[in-house]
């Protein structure tokens, strides 16, 4: 979203719609694979029923088959035991069909998330969430992206306002969202170029930060974090945040 406080107006950013466009040219580069012989195929893993991540999965699987990719979901027992998950994992790293794993987080506490990535062949890794991934995402080397930090990346370019010559202020610290769009957009190319400030929840005076930002990237796991005097005119806000508050309306039978 991008604001304008001179004129109180903001001009909202049609994430859905550039969504659908990278669909159709995924799916046109899937085809020329099909020609070939190759149906790119994606092994979802999803453990336990946490309502929220078997819709983030089954949205994902639906993403994948509009882009031509084969999807197949492995849903898993909520007490399924670190070993036995560990293994899956390794016996997916050797199935053929698949050229990449996504393992929905966040696992059950009885798991380690840590062992589980590890587990992950890197050649494979949907995410870009393994040690080896991440260090070549710092270093600035080819390496499959986290999603959230690529899409941000995509629709920055896709509105026309580049990170090139911009302040960011990256508000989260988190390794999927905060951590890799910070390093991604510190680099020196053609696709980044920006100067990146990164805060976080421990942030003294958040709002110092985000007032100078050209683009305010937040990503904080928490609502409410970031107010609207918190920004400066103009600035182009991407919120990746997704909370549940309570609606004191709708509790009382009224909708706003």
């Amino acid at each position: 979203m991008r604001y304008d406080w001179g004129r109180m107006t903001a001009q909202v950013i049609d994430g859905k719609a550039i969504a659908a466009q990278v669909r159709t040219e995924a799916a046109a580069r899937a085809k020329k694979l099909h020609k070939r012989g190759i149906t790119p195929g994606l092994a979802l893993v999803l453990v336990g029923e946490n309502p929220s991540s078997l819709s983030y999965v089954r949205s994902k699987g639906d993403a994948a088959e509009q882009a031509g990719i084969y999807s197949d979901m492995f849903h898993l027992p909520e007490n399924i035991d670190q070993h036995s998950l560990y293994s899956r994992i390794l016996d997916l790293n050797e199935d053929s069909r698949f050229h990449a794993i996504l393992v929905q987080l966040p696992l059950p506490k009885h798991l380690d998330e840590d062992t589980v990535i590890d587990a992950i062949d890197p050649a494979k890794d949907a995410d870009g969430v393994t040690p080896a991934n991440l260090g070549r995402l710092l270093r600035g080397e080819p390496c499959p992206w986290p999603a959230t930090p690529a899409g941000i990346v995509e629709l920055l370019h896709r509105i026309g306002h580049p990170p090139a010559g911009k302040h960011v202020v990256v508000c989260g610290r988190s390794n999927i969202v905060g951590k890799p769009i910070a390093a991604i957009l510190a680099q020196k190319n053609e696709r980044a170029n920006a100067t990146v400030t990164l805060c976080h929840t421990g942030t003294p005076d958040l709002a110092r930060f985000t007032r100078q930002a050209d683009v305010l990237i937040t990503a904080m796991g928490a609502p409410l974090s970031i107010t609207a005097d918190m920004v400066k005119p103009g600035v182009i806000v991407i919120d990746v945040g997704n909370n549940w508050i309570e609606d004191a309306g709708r509790a009382a039978g009224r909708t706003s």
